[in-house]
């Protein structure tokens, strides 16, 4: 349990996100590509039936004992709120109500934010902007590790504590990698989750309220639709920095699997990443791939050549481009 990672550094690379030069080829080679994009009609009211069933749950659910709430939030209530996570990634896309009404999307996300319990729908918007438009800038993307986690936990057990611990650094980093400004829809997003919070603890008890957190946060942790985190960007195969899986738990994931597709195209909404992977099989079929994100995580704990350290990183905006993109925080506010 204490052996080391192999990996004392990142993998430095100097070249732009394969994302950008594949889309241009893939468009121009398959223009029907563009007719995939655009909300999908029957997202929102599957997001809704996710939110009621929760709601229904604090009812089914705020007599049981401690022992069976928590197996309950692992094994179901966990899985619907990590769920509505992702369908707030879909939402941070605009694949609600399209981009033609970016309010209404984010309005969207704070009533699929409900039973998270925890204000992220805005902020998510925000920073995923920046993760999508500048993948593995050192400065810029806040979904890569920092320096510090990956010296801190290096190790068979501190990875598998980093793994169970992931919920905090996924939502604590980007505050210290790079900081934006709270907007006012963040504070519109905190208000509304906290005033449904109060109502659910006056009318179910706390217990229900801890229901609902306690499964937002083991659902983000060591559970199997949490591989996801890891097997998107972590790199598995050298000079690959993002993968796909097309296994089941996409079903329960809005097909976040997907993901190489996704970061190809991301105004597809997950519903239709399947076309495009029918469209244009020989830009996927060749690149390494997952079969299973519970396989991801014991790997990623296990193996000593995987860890925090096992992602692409690019240096080639630097420390101006990042005081670039912070100065044009407004224009990232304006398109959430």
């Amino acid at each position: 349990m204490g052996q080391r990672v192999s990996r004392t550094d990142f993998e430095w690379v100097y070249d732009d996100q394969p994302h950008t030069w594949r889309r241009q080829e893939m468009v121009k080679k398959y223009p029907q590509i563009k007719k995939l994009f655009g909300p999908d009609p029957k997202f929102k009211y599957i997001v809704s039936a996710m939110v009621l069933t929760q709601i229904v749950m604090l009812y089914v659910m705020q007599n049981q004992s401690w022992p069976m709430i928590v197996l309950v939030a692992y094994c179901f209530g966990g899985v619907i709120n990590h769920s509505l996570m992702l369908a707030n990634h879909e939402i941070s896309h605009n694949m609600a109500f399209g981009y033609a009404r970016p309010l209404a999307n984010r309005y969207f996300g704070m009533w699929c934010n409900l039973p998270i319990g925890v204000p992220m729908s805005v902020s998510f918007k925000k920073y995923h902007n920046l993760h999508h438009r500048h993948l593995a800038d050192d400065d810029l993307d806040p979904d890569v590790p920092t320096l510090l986690e990956a010296k801190l936990f290096c190790t068979t057990f501190g990875k598998f504590i980093w793994v169970c611990l992931q919920p905090f650094f996924y939502g604590i980093r980007p505050l210290f990698v790079n900081p934006l400004p709270v907007t006012k829809l963040e504070m519109i997003n905190t208000a509304v989750q906290l005033t449904f919070n109060a109502l659910v603890v006056l009318v179910f008890g706390w217990r229900m309220m801890a229901y609902l957190l306690i499964g937002s946060v083991l659902a983000m942790g060591l559970h199997p639709v949490a591989g996801h985190f890891i097997a998107e960007h972590y790199m598995f195969a050298k000079g690959f920095e993002t993968y796909s899986y097309y296994g089941p738990l996409n079903w329960i994931t809005f097909n976040v699997g997907y993901h190489n597709e996704h970061h190809d195209f991301p105004a597809i909404p997950g519903s239709r990443l399947p076309d495009l992977k029918k469209i244009a099989p020989e830009y996927y079929e060749t690149m390494p791939q997952h079969t299973s994100w519970v396989r991801v995580l014991y790997d990623f704990v296990t193996d000593p050549a995987v860890g925090p350290y096992a992602r692409i990183k690019r240096k080639k905006r630097g420390l101006a481009s990042a005081k670039v993109a912070r100065r044009s925080t407004d224009t990232v506010s304006a398109e959430a």
